[in-house]
């Protein structure tokens, strides 16, 4: 189903406002209540705000989508890995950062994800030019689908040791994306990054490159999200129009 055809389906019920507060320069835990196709779902995710968060001024955005091991009920499990991890040291990370929770047993749905996306660029000072997805393992396949089924949402992307639909490659030929893998990894083999980056580039694709580390097995993550380049160069990037449906 297109996205456009999603919006009619779909509708977001969040927690009052008083709850919503923005707490700049914390990670707090949040609850927003999708409803598809008549079924409604709780995503639960921990919200960052930089500490200079005012209410004005627009921030960058960024979503972290953990990998399998830290689906369940208990939202701390999302503090293991990643930026979630990183910015309770780094106060002044330059991003509104929300990292939601995957349901034990269950993969990451793009449409949930979308719907969350939207809720949070529309309750807080986000610059839409300036949205970007990263996420590892499970989270790294969950970001190639988003980039891949919501064209233009994202201004750039960063999947770590995932993979995509090479079949639709030419929906992220307009997409800048920074992938990474470690090529010892025996859990998700680095040919799956391999794999999409060669199909964009014969889709006609320019913007995406794949940085593999030598030796390095499934944790791949903790080397990329220790570079501060990658978070240089997802700034760098904008969206340049709306994301196509």
């Amino acid at each position: 189903m297109r996205a456009s055809l999603i919006l009619l389906f779909v509708t977001v019920c969040v927690s009052s406002p008083a709850e919503e507060k923005p707490v700049p320069g914390a990670q707090v835990a949040r609850e927003a209540k999708v409803e598809v196709d008549g079924k409604k779902v709780s995503l639960r995710y921990w919200q960052f705000l930089p500490k200079s968060y005012d209410g004005k001024k627009k921030f960058p955005f960024m979503l972290f989508l953990h990998g399998a091991g830290e689906r369940g009920s208990s939202l701390e499990k999302v503090k293991k890995w990643g930026p979630p991890r990183l910015v309770s040291k780094k106060k002044d990370f330059p991003f509104v950062l929300i990292s939601p929770q995957c349901p034990r047993g269950t993969w990451w749905k793009t449409e949930e994800l979308y719907q969350l996306v939207r809720h949070i660029a529309g309750s807080l000072k986000v610059d839409s030019r300036k949205m970007y997805v990263t996420g590892l393992s499970m989270g790294g396949f969950g970001s190639w689908h988003l980039m891949d089924r919501y064209p233009g949402l994202f201004a750039a992307g960063v999947p770590i040791c995932g993979g995509g639909k090479a079949a639709s490659a030419r929906n992220l030929v307009n997409t800048p994306i920074w992938a990474f893998h470690g090529d010892a990894d025996g859990v998700v083999k680095a040919e799956l990054s391999k794999l999409m980056i060669k199909a964009i580039e014969k889709a006609g694709g320019k913007k995406a490159k794949l940085t593999l580390y030598p030796g390095v097995g499934h944790n791949s993550w903790s080397k990329a999200y220790a570079n501060e380049e990658v978070y240089k160069w997802l700034l760098s990037h904008k969206a340049s129009g709306s994301p196509k449906k």
